[in-house]
């Protein structure tokens, strides 16, 4: 966090809450199980072979020499470098000549270079990818949709001959509807660019199910469009899937029928009730609400409707990812952090990615209650969650909220763990034995 123009290395002044550098909860933690949950999920074995079978279903409308501008998007999706890179090689066997443009919003700090240096921290570069990125935040405007908001793209992608989508297909962390995220929404919010999203966005998170699927399908019916590869990623974090949608199935059914698989597919907590869930890290690449919020059953968007579940009385964050460049939107939604994500929230990219995002800022980027280390986070969380007996709290921690197969979970849940079809035990109870400097252990290779 900026601080008035000092170091912000751990034990920095950090103005009012040296108040509380000295406030330390006491409260017992918890001795942990290290737990597995299974999934039986498909798993796309040769992602570049899937991405290159799919994309000929295009090859009748590629033409040599024709510029084909190919999106790229801010989140953590564990093959978009690879299956960008087969679509451009692809794309260059058939005489066209493909580039890649960032389609992230006003994410990267809203400017070019932030919105490259999230692609490079991704492994997509021109000398990675053989083709060229070209980056900007200037769009064209191609109307407005009938009561709803203009239509903003990206300059470059509006210059070339065609545009081809790619991107996850996943539930939204803001709203449901039957377009989430995807290929219509880095249509509508990606090459939109920081305009683009910004106006959707002012009509609130609840509007966003209207408008995004409406704003993308104006630009598809540019033509420009000629299609999207959809990734669908299993609970493991990897590719399950990856198909070729064609323009009249972008933000259509194509879409839906991929997001309901997308929806099965989606790793959970496995317990329904918890006091206290201590999240190592949140980010960008985790998760466009830093922590997804259909694992954390937290939405705290004014007008949504909250989730059924899971129930979870506090939740702890220790970190921002690194690929978030200090950018800890979604902060908010947690309860507990150390001063060490204090000193590493970049409030400009926070405050501006807040405001583009409209109601689904407002409690989202909210300070939660800030003390000195991570042991201080977890025992304040453990004494405030309203159970009367600490030692048998109800506790899981979590790397990240992508990751629901490696858990570490408290003891006194045994015996749901016991009675769960697709959890297993896969070690001794270890203790949650801070480091001196009151720093959480580290987590189990």
């Amino acid at each position: 966090m900026t601080n008035g123009g000092r170091t912000t290395s751990t034990g920095t002044n950090l103005g009012p809450f040296e108040r509380i550098r000295d406030v330390s909860p006491q409260a017992p933690l918890p001795d942990l199980l290290p737990v597995r949950q299974h999934y039986d999920v498909p798993v796309e074995a040769d992602v570049p072979a899937a991405t290159r079978r799919e994309l000929e279903a295009l090859r009748p409308r590629i033409t040599a020499g024709m510029r084909i501008a190919v999106t790229a998007g801010s989140r953590g999706i564990h093959d978009i470098a690879t299956v960008v890179k087969a679509a451009c090689t692809w794309l260059r066997e058939q005489g066209a000549e493909p580039f890649i443009v960032p389609a992230m919003g006003s994410h990267g700090d809203a400017n070019a270079e932030g919105q490259l240096a999230v692609l490079a921290s991704y492994g997509i570069t021109e000398q990675t990818m053989g083709v060229p990125l070209r980056a900007t935040m200037d769009t064209v405007v191609l109307g407005r949709v009938p009561d709803g908001p203009e239509v903003h793209l990206d300059a470059h992608a509006a210059q070339a001959d065609g545009i081809l989508l790619v991107n996850r297909i996943k539930p939204h962390t803001d709203f449901h509807g039957e377009m989430e995220s995807g290929l219509g929404k880095i249509a509508a919010i990606g090459l939109g660019k920081q305009r683009g999203a910004e106006g959707i966005h002012a009509y609130g998170s609840t509007g966003l199910a209207r408008w995004m699927p409406a704003v993308a399908r104006r630009i598809v019916d540019t033509g420009k469009v000629l299609g999207g590869l959809a990734i669908v990623e299993n609970a493991h974090e990897t590719t399950a899937k990856v198909a070729f949608v064609a323009p009249d199935g972008i933000a259509g059914p194509a879409e839906t029928a991929l997001l309901a698989e997308a929806g099965e597919l989606l790793g959970r907590l496995p317990f329904d009730d918890l006091d206290v869930l201590v999240v190592d890290e949140l980010g960008k690449d985790k998760s466009g609400s830093g922590m997804d919020t259909n694992v954390i059953g937290r939405m705290w968007i004014p007008g949504v409707a909250e989730p059924d579940g899971p129930r979870i009385t506090a939740i702890t964050v220790h970190a921002i990812s690194k690929a978030s460049y200090g950018n800890a939107v979604g902060v908010g939604l947690a309860d507990f952090i150390p001063f060490r994500v204090l000193e590493d929230i970049d409030l400009h990219a926070v405050y501006v990615n807040a405001m583009t995002s409209g109601t689904g800022g407002l409690r989202r980027t909210k300070l939660p209650i800030a003390l000195a280390t991570d042991r201080d986070a977890v025992a304040a969380a453990i004494l405030m969650c309203g159970r009367p007996d600490p030692e048998n709290v109800r506790l899981v921690r979590v790397h990240d909220t992508l990751d629901t197969v490696s858990l570490l979970v408290s003891a006194s849940l045994r015996a749901e763990i016991d009675s769960h079809p697709r959890l297993e035990i896969v070690g001794e109870p270890v203790p949650f034995a801070c480091t001196p400097e009151g720093e959480l252990p580290a987590w189990p290779a």
